[in-house]
């Protein structure tokens, strides 16, 4: 059994299964707390099936509760470990499949991210997902995933580049979302300069 704490949940890993158990924030009112953990449970589960459903591998949920998911367990390695160009073009791929799917990751991360044995790349951990269809939205996802590409790959040009190629793909108006993304990618310098 392997416990893993994160920002709003704990996953326990037992044999084949992940359990994501949404925990108590006794900073807020009681009611309010478990409305937010029963809602955003719930859309997890849904936005993960809906992903799937549209091409995206993601793990199979077994069984829901209020609190908890009950999902499958996806052997491999988080992209961040063994990315290359050809990973992060299909990335970008799949991106393009949740973008035109309204899908918004929210996390979009090579820690959330994990390629199988049979490089098949799976995405979890839909926490901070959303529906939205706007450029904005869809241009912080990816620039959320360009940052985590800088901030732990060498070969940070070539794996951008090969994921908008694998975006173009997918996605008819990537080209708006990428542009948008430079525009974020200015305004954070702008900020960092004042």
């Amino acid at each position: 059994m392997k416990l893993i704490q994160c920002a709003e949940a704990i996953v326990e890993i037992k044999d084949d299964l992940v359990y994501k158990r949404r925990v108590e924030k006794r900073y807020r009112v009681k009611a309010i707390d478990e409305r937010i953990r029963r809602e955003r449970t719930k859309s997890e589960a849904k936005l993960i099936s809906e992903a799937r459903r549209k091409g995206v591998p993601t793990p199979i949920i077994f069984d829901i509760t209020d609190y908890e998911l009950v999902m499958e367990r996806i052997e491999g390695d988080l992209a961040r470990e063994v990315i290359d160009e050809a990973i992060s073009e299909r990335i970008g791929e799949l991106v393009g499949i949740l973008h035109k799917n309204g899908i918004i990751h929210g996390d979009l991360t090579t820690s959330n991210v994990i390629v199988d044995r049979d490089n098949i790349i799976y995405f979890i951990d839909f926490g901070l997902s959303f529906i939205e269809s706007s450029t904005e939205a869809r241009g912080v996802d990816v620039h959320v995933f360009f940052q985590s590409l800088g901030g732990t790959h060498e070969s940070y040009e070539q794996l951008k580049e090969s994921f908008i190629r694998g975006y173009k793909r997918t996605f008819p108006t990537a080209s708006k979302v990428l542009k948008r993304v430079t525009e974020i990618e200015q305004r954070g310098r702008y900020v960092e300069r004042r």
